[in-house]
């Protein structure tokens, strides 16, 4: 279980406030206008911001000063993050060892989960020489092997078409399923946000508690009705 206690993320232009708790196997979209702070919540809760007051708590124990290595959280950035001199399989096994010291239990996992994400034959491929969406999708797949208990996403299928996005999302959704780990998805996009069943709106400086997406998106407040069009 995921807990946020009053917590405030401050800049000299910007504050966030946020108080919540996402219970263990939720799956929730993260949604706003542009510049919210969507991104900015999902690294706070990672550990790639720092928070100016407040605790960020994983099962009951604060990890608000923990660097983001000790957290049990895989986190996936809008860039991808793609070593350009590895391959896409050596991209991929660094979720199972980052010293790709690897065992052939490992090496298994990692030719399982390329095949999983439809990348099996591109895994001595580097990223140069794969398209946007092929990046993406080894991105995934290097989440997918860690098996943390908090999937961290913040647009990780923005170069993916339509048909892909659903798929992939999918894909992390039965994985996290599969080990009971929670899922965060940063959206803007209104179809894939309604496909997990919480939601939380982040607009004028708060970040609010998760809600049923369904009643959300049925009765949208004037954020949200604005941030839908």
């Amino acid at each position: 279980m995921l807990t946020l206690e009053a917590v405030v993320i401050a800049y000299p232009d910007f504050r966030l406030e946020a108080s919540f708790v996402v219970p263990q196997g939720a799956e929730v979209a993260i949604v706003g206008p542009s510049g919210a702070g969507k991104s900015t919540l999902l690294a706070a809760i990672a550990g790639f911001e720092s928070v100016a007051s407040g605790q960020v708590l994983w099962q009951g124990r604060a990890i608000t000063q923990s660097r983001p290595a000790a957290r049990p959280f895989s986190m996936l950035f809008q860039d991808n993050n793609l070593f350009p001199h590895l391959t896409v399989f050596e991209n991929v096994a660094l979720g199972a060892n980052p010293g790709l010291r690897l065992s052939e239990t490992d090496r298994a996992a990692v030719h399982s989960v390329l095949a999983k994400v439809g990348l099996a034959e591109f895994a001595a491929r580097r990223p140069a020489a794969l398209s946007g969406g092929q990046q993406g999708r080894v991105a995934i797949a290097r989440v997918l092997l860690q098996r943390r208990a908090l999937i961290l996403l913040d647009e990780p299928f923005a170069a993916l078409g339509p048909a892909l996005r659903g798929e992939m999302l999918d894909l992390v959704r039965q994985v996290a399923r599969e080990t009971g780990a929670s899922v965060m998805l940063v959206t803007h996009d209104v179809a894939e946000a309604a496909r997990l069943p919480m939601m939380i709106l982040v607009a004028e400086g708060r970040a609010a508690p998760p809600q049923d997406s369904a009643e959300l998106l049925t009765n949208p407040p004037p954020a949200l009705r604005a941030w839908m069009g």
